[in-house]
């Protein structure tokens, strides 16, 4: 995704026609924005004025016709292409908790929820009905990703428990515990199915290689820990080419770990420029740059070579706490 200056224009105008870039944020202001990555102009505002709830989580659907938000306890789910005023398409009810993750299925027919109030939920895009699984982790689920074969969830929660739940059998078929009852706040899959890694509250990562459930070797294959912040872990993620984890914290920074083909991690970089928390993080599908968002209020466009700020998201009233960047093929 590359930052375009002024003389190109023509070429952003033709961006924003076919969407090529959609970057999204959510805060505690209640409100959703999209930006123009290249300008840092806001170019819509999702209007919520007579509804309540913080914004929790976005997703943005593989083929980049939807945005789901994590609204307090609700899932709304919006065309992007849709006029600035308009509302939501559809609104999935149903927890009792708060919506912690939210994520599409590969064909953007499914939504998948985990929520505070223990369960994770799967809804029909389709369907008159919506709800068309649930599942009972027995304790507040903090975050959930699709398997890159899409027959699986994994999920982490605050009892510290990783599970991975089949979606054909309906049941869960494996569970870790890899610091005890630490609280599990982030997971993250490689795009190729290749490894896990889970952060708990205390700032560990824990990585795990995945195995081919028909070899001998155990699906989930202990291979690293490592100490990544002193302070509260918000959010980690593995870039698209499985190169780099990022780690967000408390401590306003963002750190950027390049990753060994023998899974061993190294600092490269730390993120400096957010002055509070920052909260999550969305790579662009070249891996080549970074979106975070913070209490203070902004969001932030970084460029992995240099670990340099290009562009500041400058417009929420109060902390932003989610971010989704799709600037892949549609």
């Amino acid at each position: 995704m590359p930052v375009q200056s002024s003389s190109s224009r023509s070429a952003a105008a033709a961006a924003r026609t076919d969407m090529s870039v959609i970057l999204v944020t959510g805060s505690y202001d209640h409100e959703i924005r999209f930006w123009e990555a290249w300008s840092g102009i806001c170019s819509r505002t999702i209007p919520r004025a007579a509804e309540s709830g913080q914004v929790n989580r976005l997703a943005i659907s593989p083929d980049k016709r939807l945005l789901a938000a994590a609204i307090h306890k609700k899932a709304y789910i919006y065309e992007i292409a849709a006029a600035p005023s308009a509302g939501p398409v559809a609104i999935f009810e149903g927890h009792n908790g708060n919506i912690t993750a939210v994520c599409f299925h590969s064909e953007g027919k499914w939504l998948v929820t985990g929520s505070e109030d223990g369960t994770i939920k799967i809804w029909d895009l389709r369907s008159s009905s919506h709800l068309h699984r649930n599942y009972d982790n027995e304790a507040p689920v903090n975050d959930v990703v699709v398997h890159p074969n899409q027959g699986e969830l994994i999920s982490c929660d605050q009892a510290g428990r990783i599970k991975q739940w089949d979606l054909s059998e309906n049941i869960c078929t494996h569970e870790l515990t890899p610091g005890g009852d630490t609280p599990m706040r982030s997971i993250s899959l490689a795009s190729d199915g290749s490894c896990l890694v889970a952060g708990s509250v205390k700032g560990k990562c824990y990585v795990w290689k995945i195995n081919d459930e028909r070899s001998d070797l155990p699906r989930f294959q202990a291979v690293t820990m490592f100490q990544a912040h002193t302070k509260y872990l918000t959010r980690l993620l593995l870039s698209p080419d499985v190169k780099y984890l990022a780690t967000c914290s408390a401590d306003t920074t963002v750190k950027i770990w390049s990753i060994t083909p023998n899974y061993e991690f190294k600092l490269e970089k730390t993120l400096q420029g957010h002055q509070r928390w920052v909260w999550d993080c969305a790579f662009s599908a070249d891996s080549a740059y970074l979106v975070t968002a913070s209490s203070d209020h902004t969001a932030r466009l970084w460029d992995m070579s240099t670990g340099e700020t290009v562009r500041q998201y400058n417009g929420h009233q109060k902390a932003a706490v989610c971010c989704a960047l799709h600037d892949g093929a549609g």
